[in-house]
């Protein structure tokens, strides 16, 4: 008889402790729907309060922002020559050292009369550049084609230089835009009037104009070797199977080798101008940009700020209010 009641017992007993849990959840629910509802009521009772503040904050913003000159900046994009980035940060650096001490004399110094130094500021950081994996392995082969030729000791010493010398961002601020692009001018001017560097840019230009003068007159005489070659071919009817020139010294020498050659001397020369137009001043002035309004963020604005301060402001009133009232019932 005993064993007949246990199953009894126990399913009243799992009865009673599901509907313990049902009533555990029906009074979360109405709790968090009271509490809602009171969050409701008491916005609603200070719905006027809260959209005065508003309106109120917006005005001081609005007002804050007319009345606070707006800052402008320029931005200009620089590369380095011949290994002259710490001497660029060195002389930015420089330059912001005198703008903290307010160091007029320097700037007249460097013709730049009646500075500003309101709002004046001078950065620097490194141009972030997206690499390309495809371009640069298709560079790779294309190096890999020199391997053999006196060029590419030369070619893997400009790649590794122009890998390390990444383009720079120096941004002027200021509040004065009509003076604003001309300081920036000066101070590039500045900054690319280092004797050691110019001196050392003449030296590569001088070598570079040479290697030039010499590449030219090999081309030269290549050009004439393969000229003698065709016209030797037009003449001789079975030397269309032949393709080795013959020297003075009766050296042979592959035809092929000879048009790669010339293609090397024509890319050597290519470079070599190419550097003589980018190495002119230590520090190359890629862009030069114009005067620009510096853009804050959303939420840096006064206009946005000042009413979200009057609303927390009156959210924590409210509680300490509702916390002293506690308190006091308490007591």
């Amino acid at each position: 008889m005993a064993s007949n009641q246990l199953p009894s017992t126990q399913n009243n007993s799992d009865e009673i402790d599901l509907g313990q849990l049902f009533q555990l959840f029906r009074r979360g629910y109405n709790a968090i729907f009271r509490w809602i509802l009171r969050v409701f009521l008491y916005l609603k009772k200070n719905m006027l309060l809260l959209i005065g503040l508003v309106v109120i904050g917006l005005a001081i913003g609005y007002g804050l922002n007319k009345i606070i000159s707006k800052k402008y900046k320029t931005e200009v994009i620089v590369k380095p020559q011949i290994e002259s980035k710490t001497y660029l940060y060195d002389a930015v650096n420089e330059l912001q050292s005198n703008i903290g001490s307010r160091d007029t004399l320097f700037f007249k110094s460097i013709g730049i009369d009646n500075i500003d130094f309101n709002g004046l500021n001078i950065e620097i950081s490194r141009v972030e550049e997206v690499g390309n994996s495809e371009n640069d392995i298709q560079y790779l082969e294309l190096l890999q084609s020199f391997e053999n030729t006196d060029a590419i000791a030369d070619l893997v010493r400009a790649e590794l230089q122009n890998k390390s010398s990444f383009n720079h961002r120096i941004t002027f601020y200021y509040k004065n835009p009509a003076n604003g692009k001309i300081f920036a001018e000066k101070v590039l001017n500045y900054i690319n009037t280092n004797s050691y560097f110019n001196s050392l840019l003449e030296v590569y230009r001088n070598n570079a104009i040479a290697r030039i003068k010499e590449d030219e007159k090999i081309l030269i005489q290549v050009d004439e070797i393969i000229a003698n070659y065709t016209k030797g071919l037009a003449s001789k009817e079975n030397s269309s199977s032949n393709d080795k020139i013959i020297l003075d010294n009766q050296e042979q020498v592959n035809i092929a080798d000879i048009f790669e050659y010339k293609t090397g001397l024509i890319r050597d020369i290519e470079a070599k101008k190419l550097e003589l137009q980018e190495r002119v001043v230590p520090v190359s002035i890629i862009n030069l940009g114009q005067n620009q309004v510096e853009r804050k963020s959303f939420f840096g604005k006064s206009i946005v700020l000042i009413p979200v301060i009057f609303i927390v402001l009156f959210f924590i009133t409210s509680v300490l209010i509702y916390f002293n009232r506690k308190a006091k019932e308490l007591l």
